[in-house]
């Protein structure tokens, strides 16, 4: 198999692609339903569930009471994000060799945009990255493409230079994504896509973890 070609930029997902933060969503989504009265979610429910940004996906699970469901959510979320942040194996040492080889990176999340920059200052990766798009930064969330076309405002040559632009991402929402931004779709995670797991949006490439990702792009992490 031929080399992938490099790309100019590479957009990744933050929850799970760079950083592990499961545990702290499974305990702050499973304390909304227990203070609405309703059954909560095992740790298998959550990481399946768990997709979309708040603002798309809690209507749809608490209809009437979705405000009221976010407040709590994240009034928990919060309170524990910060201790509870562990980077992926590897996610520091493959940033800073892609951005000392002169990547542009920059992050689109579905996490809300304050929460992402917060955690990106904590883990002191800032300088690593051009841009951080979180959920409410752009007039839609992830896989809508305004994620993404925010992303590249600022990218260098201007959002429409020629050249490749990677997404990232550990679901099926950043591979979609990717997709219908007319990105390169690359599926972060160490399983492989599963037999007709992604048939909306097939990844390009697959890496088992982020020294792969570094691999593929001819960086020593």
């Amino acid at each position: 198999m031929s080399e992938p070609e490099p790309p100019r930029t590479v957009l990744f997902d933050w929850d799970n692609t760079l950083v592990d933060t499961w545990g702290v969503i499974h305990q702050a989504i499973n304390a909304t339903l227990a203070e609405l009265g309703r059954p909560t979610w095992s740790f298998a429910e959550t990481q399946a569930r768990v997709r979309r940004s708040a603002r798309d996906a809690f209507p749809a699970w608490f209809g009437a009471d979705a405000e009221r469901a976010a407040a709590i959510f994240y009034a928990r979320f919060e309170r524990d994000h910060l201790d509870g942040l562990q980077p992926r194996p590897g996610a520091a040492a493959m940033l800073a060799a892609l951005a000392g080889a002169g990547y542009d990176l920059a992050v689109i999340s579905n996490k809300r945009g304050d929460l992402l920059r917060r955690e990106v200052a904590h883990l002191g990766w800032q300088p690593h990255f051009r841009r951080l798009v979180g959920a409410g930064d752009a007039a839609r969330d992830k896989p809508d493409p305004a994620a993404v076309a925010l992303a590249l405002t600022d990218a260098p040559g201007g959002p429409d230079a020629p050249g490749l632009v990677w997404l990232v991402g550990d679901t099926d929402i950043d591979l979609v994504c990717a997709v219908n931004a007319g990105c390169v779709p690359v599926l972060l995670r160490e399983s492989p896509p599963g037999p007709g797991e992604f048939d909306a949006a097939p990844p390009a490439h697959h890496a088992p973890g982020c020294v792969e990702i570094a691999e593929m792009l001819r960086c020593q992490c």
